[in-house]
């Protein structure tokens, strides 16, 4: 649907103080005063309540806060990671009892399990992808419906209101798509995961997907030495609790085959971690992320952070 507007030449207007804002306020209660004599008292009335309808609209379920706490939110499931979470049929997700899944494990189809981990990975992918386009269709409905406001011009809101009014019920669905996106949902197995053999020694289970927010390195505490360096980094919005984390390192641009052999992974279970026996005066690239667990579906993003250890200190004259 194409809205026709007209607006002002937002060339004619220069912010160069108080005045202008003075100007731009008288210039709004002409039109609006022009706006009272050209038009009939009810259509007066229906036209200003349908433009402060519209006002509303854009100042809570559109407002620029809340479209920049969704472009946030996405950019950070962006870099989760996602994992299947098998449980019981009577228990709620977060409710699981760690002596029991791992029980529960040793009856799962290995093949079905890995199956389902495919579709969990195919599922995440269509639920970001989703998010971004409805993200994408929120901001360019508050664009629109802001020339909207803005323009002079009372049609839309007179005899066009019905297609401002499907446009706004448009919004508001993929609005509550968008909320409803944001959330991992469950996943429906077609087949049972456990064999007829063992059905009757565990109960029921359901495939949930979850999320774990991103290891990111600490930048600020992250610090480069002349042939070792100390790393720190952090789960997002997540206090710290034992986790075993992978970390990776590769001297930037090898000239030597001996400089090739500068890299390696090291297990980590803890949150900081110092790399020791670097070259002086290199770049050094590093990564973090969580090890690969057995219920790890999708990992989209990694962290990375690049430092340069510092040159050695210059010699001094050799003695006499």
């Amino acid at each position: 649907m194409n809205l026709q507007v007209t607006g002002l030449d937002p060339d004619g207007m220069k912010l160069d103080g108080p005045q202008c804002f003075l100007d731009q306020e008288e210039a709004e209660e002409a039109e609006e005063a022009e706006g009272r004599q050209l038009l009939e008292p009810e259509t007066w009335r229906a036209y200003t309540e349908r433009r402060n309808a519209l006002r509303k609209f854009l100042t809570s379920a559109l407002s620029p806060q809340l479209l920049k706490r969704h472009h946030a939110h996405v950019e950070l499931l962006k870099k989760c990671s996602y994992h299947l979470e098998l449980l019981p049929k009577h228990l709620a997700l977060g409710d699981q009892n760690p002596r029991v899944l791992p029980t529960t494990f040793q009856f799962i189809d290995p093949q079905k399990f890995q199956r389902m981990k495919k579709v969990g990975a195919a599922q995440t992918k269509i639920q970001l992808q989703l998010l971004g386009e409805l993200l994408q269709q929120l901001d360019h409905g508050r664009s629109e419906l802001d020339a909207l406001l803005e323009s002079p011009d009372p049609q839309p809101f007179l005899a066009g209101w019905r297609l401002v009014e499907q446009r706004l019920a448009d919004l508001a669905a993929a609005t509550d798509s968008f909320l409803a996106t944001m959330v991992p949902g469950r996943l429906h197995a077609k087949h049972r995961l456990v064999s007829d053999v063992n059905a009757t020694k565990i109960p029921h289970i359901q495939l949930t997907l979850s999320t774990k927010m991103p290891v990111t390195f600490d930048r600020k505490e992250s610090v480069a030495h002349q042939d070792w360096v100390s790393l720190r980094w952090f789960v997002t919005l997540q206090p710290a609790v034992p986790e075993q984390f992978e970390l990776c390192y590769e001297l930037l641009d090898p000239q030597t085959q001996q400089e090739c052999l500068q890299c390696g992974i090291f297990p980590v279970a803890a949150f900081t971690f110092d790399v020791r026996n670097l070259l002086p005066n290199r770049s050094y690239k590093f990564t973090i992320k969580r090890v690969e667990g057995y219920t790890l579906v999708y990992e989209p993003w990694l962290d990375s952070l690049t430092l340069q250890t510092r040159p050695r200190p210059p010699e001094g004259p050799a003695p006499p």
